[in-house]
């Protein structure tokens, strides 16, 4: 089919959109991806330095301060997305909104680390009883207000359509103060503790840097004057969005805290090094959720929802088509990628097994939660949230007690499975947005043949040498079979205009 016939199938109130989102997915899938190799290298050093039962003191700590962080900007970072865009002719509107973003998030992360100063004595008895436990666990209560205001600084970036200044801070930055104060730490010979005050100091540079760069580049400056007015509407989005977060921490991650709790340290950091991987598998939907929700935001506005449902499931097919290949690779090669960090973290082979199969479906269905967000029915993702966290809790409890690791794992599974269920049919019933089709089958057939390319490939070599041979093998074999299988038109599109924009960028930086 020829580029004009692609053109031709895809309307023109499209293209702007989907070459929106797909270029910030593109910038983002490059941020999010050195991001995932700078926390794979921190772990990596840490699991081999800090040995498997100082490593599991870590990944329990660490772990909590990333639940933590998860509501320590009180639903601000949504909000940012929703109402920046909206007071685009507004300035002095939007530095209100970020003033408010900023004094929420600085407020509730003392709250968050004055508990944790409190209560880190009392995890650690119910957990893993380590005597390191406490002092690392309050050095990450500090280190969540400073992560807070890090992902404020991105937040205000990503909500004005800007990908890049979200990339750096919260995909190279964050991850690179990790490693820098990982290595740091342990070259002076430091245990867990050090490494925790490591992560603060290093993490601090990046906050004292960060915000006047902030306020330079986007034009915005943070301001409460007059805020008084807009704190209704702020927090009236932001209350249900964080008690949806909260929820989420116990819908999603309660997996974490009770392999802490009813297990042993070694499976906290086997259990963490699964996660790790897994977050790999999460890339495609992240970077294409990256500019999806002010883009979402501003098509429900213009009440254009049949653009806003066909550009929902244009990106959706383009979430699946990009992380089969990711998911095959997991699959076939995770005894091999696991045993990179020691012999005994092969043990959560099956775990990372039975996650992948949530990945799955959590990427299948594209941007359930920012769509309901965008399309005001917050309200309804909060109350599905909490609906979901109380019976995950019971469930993962029970799987955990019974199945150890693999329980873990499943109770999650089922949890992101249900959830993204729920919300597609909640989508289709208040805004008639559903993005399914025919044309999903195609990347997953192709993924099976990907997946048995990669079977013989791991048969024929042994070791950790078969996984880049499988991958330059098994990758073209996916790309053969989803061309003879078909490609969707926008599909086509997308991939046309941003391979053409690349090249000319790339021409002129060479002829300059």
């Amino acid at each position: 089919m020829s580029a004009a016939s692609d053109d031709d199938e895809v309307p023109e109130a499209e293209r702007d959109a989907l070459l929106t989102i797909a270029h910030g997915a593109v910038v983002t899938s490059g941020g999010v991806s050195a991001q995932r190799a700078l926390i794979t290298a921190s772990e990596f050093v840490l699991a081999r330095g800090l040995g498997p039962v100082a490593y599991g003191v870590y990944a329990l700590a660490w772990r909590i301060a990333q639940l933590l962080s998860r509501l320590v900007t009180f639903g601000s970072v949504p909000t940012l997305q929703r109402y920046l865009p909206a007071y685009e002719d507004d300035p002095a509107g939007q530095s209100r909104v970020t003033g408010l973003a900023y004094l929420t998030t600085l407020g509730v992360g003392a709250l968050i680390a004055a508990g944790v100063w409190v209560l880190a004595p009392w995890i650690n008895g119910q957990t893993v009883a380590h005597p390191a436990f406490p002092a690392t666990m309050r050095l990450f209560g500090v280190f969540v207000v400073l992560l807070g205001l890090v992902m404020t600084y991105a937040a205000t970036f990503r909500a004005g359509g800007s990908a890049r200044g979200e990339v750096l801070f919260n995909k190279l930055l964050r991850p690179a103060t990790r490693l820098v104060g990982a290595l740091a730490a342990l070259a002076l010979g430091y245990s867990v503790v050090g490494v925790a005050g490591a992560f603060v100091a290093c993490l601090l540079v990046v906050v004292v840097a960060g915000y006047p760069v902030t306020a330079s580049v986007t034009g915005i400056r943070p301001s409460l004057r007059g805020a008084r007015g807009e704190a209704r509407q702020f927090y009236d989005h932001a209350l249900p969005v964080a008690m949806s977060s909260l929820g989420k921490v116990f819908q999603n991650r309660v997996d974490v805290l009770l392999v802490g709790a009813l297990l042993t340290a070694v499976a906290a950091g086997v259990y963490n090094v699964v996660l790790v991987l897994v977050s790999i598998a999460w890339i495609p939907l992240l970077s294409f959720n990256q500019l999806l929700p002010p883009v979402a935001s501003r098509l429900y506005a213009e009440d254009d929802t049949a653009t806003l449902n066909a550009v929902y499931s244009s990106v959706t097919r383009l979430i699946v088509t990009s992380v089969v290949p990711i998911l095959a690779v997991q699959l076939v090669f995770g005894r091999e990628l696991l045993a990179l960090f020691g012999e005994t973290y092969v043990r959560g082979y099956v775990p990372l097994s039975v996650y992948l199969g949530g990945v799955f479906v959590g990427s299948a269905v594209g941007a359930t939660g920012w769509l309901l967000m965008m399309t005001d029915h917050q309200y309804a993702r909060m109350a599905l949230d909490w609906l979901l966290a109380v019976l995950n809790v019971g469930l993962t409890y029970l799987f955990v007690r019974e199945f150890g690791l693999v329980g873990a794992a499943l109770g999650t599974s089922l949890a992101i499975a249900v959830q993204n269920g729920i919300q597609v049919v909640l989508l289709r019933r208040f805004e008639d947005l559903w993005p399914f089709d025919a044309t999903y089958l195609r990347p997953l057939a192709a993924g099976v043949v990907m997946a048995a390319v990669l079977a013989g490939v791991r048969t024929a070599i042994d070791g950790i040498a078969a996984v880049p041979v499988g991958v330059l093998v098994g990758l073209p074999v996916y790309v053969a079979a989803l061309h003879v299988l078909g490609v969707d038109p926008r599909d086509r599109f997308v991939v046309r205009e941003l391979a053409a924009r690349y090249r000319d960028a790339l021409g002129a930086k060479l002829a300059g």
